[in-house]
């Protein structure tokens, strides 16, 4: 279906790192894809900055001898400082593209940046199509953004060894802290990073990406705040440990799957049955609706769908101009205001038009 719209098919190996994500686990996916489902590309998407110089020396190559043909892509994320070194190896051996932003959108949390990522390849001797002037172009106009409305913009992150150990994306551990400050005990956050990395092993070792990443730091976040472990379980825990999602790539623990039964809603059975489609009782419900508005309402209920509708579409223009700039020149359009004053502490800001 996607070819015939004229798209690609990417075929994606999100990466994480456990005693199960070996690289035979990896090649098996890629196997699977190229030959289920026709993709055009591979990407290998390291959401959580995982991926290490000497992880990509053995991946790489297995990958690559698996798709044949078809592109390996490199995406990964610069939480631990490695991202850039190991795109420069990725690149070295044979991956076709690699993920970039462009400063000062780039490096933080982000991906390494275009602008130094070109320099380094073309310094290892590869050759690139990209308009440099562009790309500058582009950088210059977000950094005026960002100063326009005082944003921080990315710079490098120091190595980070604790990383790799509670393997928790960046907008991730900052939802943590949010909720943590609402029950005050911002002082927490280590430990519920530690305590995401001992639930992760004991269910089994699911990926810290949408929608595991949430399971995982939910029920690390209870633990923690409760000061009992599995005291309190969320319903997609309880779904997710009785292979409600599918089956975990290891065993539940099971002292903890006990608990997880024993201390979730009663209302989930303990063998899960098979969803009804909803796709017929959708088109009956909405029949003058496309399948992509009935898949939103679907997802969303009360009147989310319907008044994102009713809103239009979002603003495309964005105006560079300070607050004080953008209020004169509201006001100067205004023919019949002629006199402004503002006061704020210590601050006085006063506008009159002249005669006309």
């Amino acid at each position: 279906y996607i070819k015939k719209l004229g798209a690609e098919a990417v075929g994606v190996l999100p990466y994480s790192l456990s005693p199960v994500h070996t690289d035979e686990l990896f090649v098996a996916s890629t196997k699977r894809q190229v030959a289920e489902a026709g993709i055009d590309t591979m990407m290998l998407k390291d959401s959580g900055g995982l991926l290490t110089v000497d992880r990509i020396r053995t991946l790489v190559p297995a990958v690559k001898a698996a798709l044949g043909a078809i592109p390996l892509e490199i995406h990964s994320h610069c939480m631990t400082g490695q991202a850039p070194l190991v795109y420069h190896e990725a690149a070295r051996l044979g991956a076709d593209v690699v993920h970039t932003s462009i400063a000062p959108l780039a490096n933080g949390l982000a991906q390494p940046d275009t602008q130094t990522m070109l320099r380094n390849l073309e310094e290892m001797g590869f050759e690139t199509s990209l308009d440099r002037r562009l790309i500058d172009e582009i950088s210059q106009h977000f950094a005026a953004v960002a100063a326009a409305f005082d944003k921080p913009v990315g710079v490098p992150l120091p190595y980070d060894a604790f990383h790799y150990d509670h393997q928790v994306p960046g907008g991730m551990a900052t939802n943590f802290l949010f909720m943590l400050e609402q029950v005050g005990m911002r002082d927490k956050h280590a430990e519920v990073l530690r305590e995401c990395a001992r639930v992760r092993k004991e269910l089994g070792y699911p990926m810290l990406i949408t929608p595991y990443a949430q399971l995982v730091g939910t029920q690390a976040v209870l633990n923690v705040v409760h000061g009992e472990r599995y005291r309190s379980v969320p319903d997609e825990v309880k779904k997710y440990a009785l292979g409600y999602y599918g089956k975990p790539l290891a065993p539940v623990d099971p002292d903890v799957l006990d608990r997880i039964v024993e201390n979730g809603s009663h209302k989930i059975a303990v063998q899960p049955t098979p969803p009804e489609p909803a796709l017929p009782a959708l088109r009956r419900k909405y029949p003058n609706a496309s399948d992509d508005e009935r898949l939103l309402r679907f997802m969303f209920s009360g009147s989310y769908v319907d008044d994102m509708l009713a809103a239009g579409p979002m603003p495309t223009e964005l105006s560079l101009r300070s607050p004080l700039e953008q209020l004169i020149a509201q006001i100067s359009e205004r023919p019949k205001i002629r006199h402004v004053r503002i006061e704020t502490a210590g601050t006085r800001l006063e506008v009159r038009k002249a005669s006309s």
